[in-house]
């Protein structure tokens, strides 16, 4: 049940990176830019729009998803050929997530991991395959921006003991972060209505998404990354029909 206690965390870091300050207040400009449609267009929701938005922002989701697995399965391949380095790795590791997790609380701010390239283009890449090259660009665009919480998971995924495991790690991963714009492209009211709810609480979440890495990287470091498990399981009690 290991796997699928870690498939869960992955989902839910995906949904950490989306509430993001960095990612959540750019959502509604990436899919006009990806669907060509102007703000009055996305919000006035015709059939016809929400088709466009909808379609545009799943091969959006796709580029970057691909992006993030594929460093999932790097991930894996790398943990697997230092397998007799894991302890060490495992300890690195761990201590690197802290030292994010004290980033995002705001306690120690670290310029680099502040550090985002945009990918701008002049003219949109029209069609579908604009949309999905746009989506790989934002994955490389955003990683420095989500950077300690993909640490984590791509952390996570050098400890599993195949490539496919770490693959599937990362589409949990992609599922989390990547449903959000779906959702958001079907009904782009209701994410602004979600957005004017939230933006106050930024700077809390970023602190509670720090402590929560902190707490993951210290498991790390000392091995009892399946502490998560058992506790999940008492809040989710579905969860331990997985194993």
């Amino acid at each position: 049940m290991t796997n699928e206690i870690s498939f869960f965390t992955a989902f839910i870091f995906g949904l950490l990176s989306f509430i993001s300050p960095c990612v959540l207040p750019i959502v509604p400009g990436y899919i006009s830019f990806i669907s060509g449609l102007s703000a009055k267009d996305m919000k006035d929701q015709t059939s016809s729009s929400i088709k466009t938005m909808l379609l545009n922002s799943i091969l959006f989701v796709l580029g970057f998803s691909i992006v993030f697995i594929l460093m999932g399965a790097g991930a894996t391949k790398i943990g697997n050929l230092l397998l007799d380095q894991k302890d060490l790795l495992a300890t690195i590791g761990g201590a690197l997530i802290i030292v994010f997790g004290i980033h995002m609380t705001g306690l120690i701010k670290i310029n680099t991991l502040n550090y985002e390239k945009r990918f701008h283009f002049k003219d949109k890449s029209y069609g579908l395959f604009g949309s999905f090259l746009v989506g790989v660009a934002f994955a490389f665009g955003w990683t420095p921006c989500i950077g300690p919480i993909l640490a984590t998971i791509l952390t996570i995924a050098s400890q599993q003991e195949s490539i496919y495991q770490g693959i599937i790690l990362l589409s949990f991963y992609s599922f989390g972060l990547g449903i959000p714009f779906i959702l958001t492209a079907i009904s782009l009211n209701l994410f602004f209505n979600f957005f004017n709810k939230i933006k106050k609480y930024f700077h809390t979440i970023e602190v509670v998404g720090g402590i929560l890495l902190i707490f993951v990287g210290i498991l790390i470091m000392t091995n009892k990354l399946t502490i998560i498990a058992s506790w999940l399981t008492k809040m989710f009690p579905f969860l331990s029909k997985l194993s």
